[in-house]
């Protein structure tokens, strides 16, 4: 199917922000599968068709927003509440933009926001801390499936960097 493919340079282009709809189950299952194929640190824990179907749920559940353009869909945000449950971008989109506007329109909902990033992902949480975040504690992967330490960050609307949580 064209939307499971990769997306080119041109696609990547002039992207918006959207509720996500049933039929992006697929691409956003995708994206989430894909990154777990390829990042060396994270285990194997899924198919790609239980990402998908995982991702159903949380499109059913009115959790995700998406960022899409004419090829498709870039990445995505899943939020339950003030908890940022997931936050995935396409293969080759990062740096252009994509997870701060779905970061952004997460922060116009809701005056504060959580979230847990696995200790090994260092660009995840650079960029977390650069858009405000703060980390409040550490766990030690015993509270997470993939069995991986975290650290949980906070965001409050009027935070500023240095602010105590």
């Amino acid at each position: 199917m064209k939307d499971l493919l990769p997306l080119t340079q041109d696609d990547k282009a002039d992207f918006h922000i959207r509720t996500s709809r049933p039929t992006d189950a697929g691409r956003v299952g995708f994206i989430l599968h894909q990154f777990q194929q390829k990042t060396a640190w994270m285990p194997k824990l899924y198919a790609e068709v239980q990402a998908i179907s995982f991702c159903g749920v949380m499109i059913d559940r009115g959790w995700v927003t998406v960022a899409e353009n004419k090829g498709g869909v870039l990445g995505f945000l899943a939020r339950d509440g003030a908890e940022i449950c997931s936050l995935y971008l396409a293969p080759g989109t990062c740096g252009q933009g994509i997870g701060k506007a779905l970061l952004n329109k997460a922060k116009a909902a809701e005056p504060q926001l959580w979230l847990r990033a696995f200790v090994a992902n260092r660009g995840a949480r650079r960029f977390y801390q650069r858009e405000g975040f703060q980390e409040v504690a550490r766990g030690n992967g015993s509270d997470n499936e993939e069995g991986l330490p975290d650290i949980r960050f906070e965001w409050s609307r009027g935070m500023t960097i240095g602010d105590q949580a």
